[in-house]
């Protein structure tokens, strides 16, 4: 079975649906390639598929030894190549919302780094990502 069914729209517009669950997003092509940037582009996709996976298995990590990380935030820039037109960097700031012990930050930044969407895009996208915990 499918994971995803993929619809275009026209106007350089696609709904992706999940099928096993029935969610659908959205796609637009950004504004620098033709489109109207109302959605996400599919490079936005892949920049928040990256940050998504770090924090699920930071998530994982938390869960399994006792620490809240709870109100994490990312922020999440995507950095375009021109020649050829592909994702040149993604760069995370992850915003912790405690200091934690060194142990837990080890610990947590270990987990973001096994992420399968990191290990599966190409090296020549760079992947810059910063840690900044709470004082």
């Amino acid at each position: 079975m499918a994971t995803v069914e993929t619809i275009y729209m026209g106007g350089l517009r696609t709904e992706a649906t999940h099928v096993q669950s029935g969610t659908k997003i959205v796609t637009d092509a950004p504004t620098d390639n033709h489109g109207k940037g109302e959605s996400f582009s599919p490079t936005d996709l892949v920049s928040a598929a990256l940050g998504s996976c770090m924090m699920t298995l930071m998530g994982i990590a938390a869960d399994t030894h006792g620490i809240n990380v709870d109100g994490t935030r990312l922020s999440i820039t995507k950095v375009m190549a021109a020649d050829p037109r592909r994702i040149d960097e993604i760069v995370i700031d992850v915003h912790f919302p405690s200091a934690y012990e060194p142990k837990q930050r080890k610990l947590l930044e270990n987990a973001a780094a096994t992420c399968p969407v990191a290990k599966t895009l190409h090296p020549d996208c760079k992947q810059t990502i910063r840690y900044f915990y709470a004082e």
